[in-house]
């Protein structure tokens, strides 16, 4: 398969979606991925799709403007996981010994909650991957929410508001607009819904190709956040919209933290 197939074909499959990870490509071109991300390269100078961070995706106006239906777990959790790494550990640094925390449901707040599992805290999640992970491996002071199992989004949620207060809540999303943080899965917006009432400070953990996603329903409006971390494949559009709701922005280091 010479190279303009392979662009044409990558370029075809972002009509359908908003974006492709270098690994997703790899395994479905059957190339190498250095071959893959120097077509990411080309195609990014040519204009027929933008390079972010961990992979490629469509351009503002094509498969971005079409309605995203939530992945499985398992799936989403394959996804642009150097970029989420990053994040989480950004996030991390932000825990001071003795906080109240509250840990979403979701594959970057899973690496959240793997990086405090040692850490003097006090941890609330209704992340089923989570608190699996904690209770074996982890330290930490673990509460771990009541309530009914939904095996998908792997969450466990209660009707009842938790008897759980911190300083700060740290979730992801689905997608972000201007509309605020996006999710599909109702359980998903009931849930950050009221874990937010529960804390002082939200703090959202998003790679840069969460901005690319319109899902159907607005869990919490912009204003609501205090912090965003993200990667650097965030476009500056996108990051003068977050800086006018009053969000602090915050770039994980594609190399990952030193020192």
């Amino acid at each position: 398969m010479n190279d303009l197939v392979r662009h044409r074909q990558i370029i075809d499959l972002l009509r359908d979606r908003p974006f492709a990870s270098v690994r997703e490509l790899q395994e479905q071109l059957g190339v190498s991925a250095a071959t893959i991300r120097r077509d990411i390269d080309k195609i990014d100078q040519s204009g027929g799709a933008r390079k972010v961070y961990g992979g490629i995706s469509a351009l503002d106006g094509a498969a971005s403007q079409t309605t995203a239906f939530a992945r499985p777990y398992d799936e989403n959790r394959d996804l642009a996981v150097d970029a989420k790494r990053q994040i989480a550990e950004l996030a991390s640094t932000m825990v001071m010994d003795g906080d109240a925390v509250i840990v979403n449901g979701g594959s970057t707040c899973y690496h959240l909650g793997v990086k405090l599992a040692e850490r003097n805290v006090r941890l609330f999640t209704n992340s089923m991957p989570l608190a699996a992970y904690l209770g074996e491996h982890g330290k930490c002071s673990l509460t771990i929410a009541g309530g009914e199992l939904y095996r998908e989004p792997r969450v466990i949620y209660s009707p009842s508001q938790p008897a759980f207060f911190a300083s700060k809540f740290f979730l992801g999303a689905q997608g972000i607009s201007a509309d605020g943080l996006l999710e599909s899965h109702p359980l998903m917006v009931r849930a950050i819904q009221d874990l937010s009432r529960s804390a002082d400070q939200v703090i959202v953990l998003a790679d840069s190709r969460k901005f690319s996603i319109h899902a159907r329903h607005a869990a919490l409006p912009l204003t609501r956040i205090g912090v965003l971390i993200t990667d650097d494949g965030l476009s500056d559009q996108h990051a003068k919209m977050l800086e006018a709701a009053g969000i602090a922005l915050r770039i994980a280091p594609s190399g990952g933290l030193t020192g």
